[in-house]
């Protein structure tokens, strides 16, 4: 087992783990911790705890120390700067005629960096514009191409539920989601219905899922052939989220639907699904093959 803090250096972003160094660090703490990409200053989002070896890559790198009053001003300062960073970038990309968006701007902590977002339909050729940006702030520049989910995140908005977008909320990362949840959540598979403000399939898909995996596996389906209390029938309508089936009982006639619990029935093995016979083996008969 390894002691360790989780790490945010975004109000919604990946968590990080680092080794706090036989010290105790608060939820909420704000910390300076060495990454790949320089030093950064964090924000404690998981305080000491135990977590098994093989969960961890290591070797983990240590905290610096607390952040003090200094790097709490740099930290406003650069805030400050990313203002003036975006301004500028926003009339050189003007300048150059480039077709790009311009996203954010984000200042490394020790000012060795600034990286600026951006997202464009296709390849972009920004060679120039790396120039006159670099002659400007003199420092190395980064343009990074972002796709319409990061978009959203940083820029965050409301959803067609009425709240923030999730991902800029609460969701560090993204999720897969497939249009297959949606068919097997019932949902309408209208885009214009199941897809977020950028353009992709909603999150929330991705919430439910394993309740609906849950439920299809232990729900009869459509057209299984059942056991019930009053006898042998096909299932004809299945209701995952109330659990009720309807069900064509054999002795009744076509058309005529019992409903029942699925608790209460018992799926029969090994029979058709549309007709109670036994399912045939496929491929060709010994008269087809004559």
């Amino acid at each position: 087992m390894a002691v360790v803090i989780g790490v945010r250096f975004k109000e919604v972003g990946k968590i990080y783990y680092f080794d706090p160094d036989q010290k105790d660090y608060s939820l909420g703490e704000l910390v300076i911790v060495e990454t790949a990409r320089g030093v950064e200053c964090g924000t404690v989002a998981i305080a000491n705890k135990e977590v098994a070896d093989e969960s961890i890559v290591k070797p983990l790198k240590k905290v610096v120390r607390s952040a003090n009053k200094e790097d709490l001003r740099r930290m406003e300062e650069n805030r400050q700067k990313e203002k003036r960073a975006y301004r500028i970038c926003q009339e050189k990309i003007n300048a150059n005629r480039l077709e790009m968006k311009l996203v954010g701007v984000e200042y490394a902590f020790d000012n060795s960096k600034i990286l600026f977002y951006f997202t464009a339909d296709g390849r972009v050729d920004f060679r120039e514009l790396v120039k006159d940006l670099a002659s400007v702030f003199r420092t190395r520049i980064e343009l990074r191409q972002i796709g319409v989910r990061d978009e959203a995140k940083m820029l965050g908005g409301l959803g067609i539920c009425g709240r923030p977008f999730c991902c800029s909320s609460f969701l560090g990362e993204f999720q897969p989601v497939s249009i297959k949840m949606a068919k097997e959540q019932g949902l309408s598979l209208n885009p214009t219905k199941i897809s977020g403000t950028c353009g992709r399939l909603m999150c929330c898909l991705k919430y439910e899922q394993p309740a609906y995996e849950e439920l299809l596996r232990t729900t009869p389906k459509v057209g299984a052939v059942v056991n019930t209390p009053d006898g042998r029938g096909v299932v004809k309508e299945v209701s995952l989220l109330t659990g009720q089936l309807k069900v064509n009982l054999q002795s009744s006639d076509e058309g005529v639907l019992s409903v029942y619990d699925k608790g209460d029935v018992r799926p029969i093995r090994g029979e058709a699904r549309q007709g109670g016979r036994k399912d045939s083996p496929k491929g060709p008969s010994a008269e087809e093959k004559a």
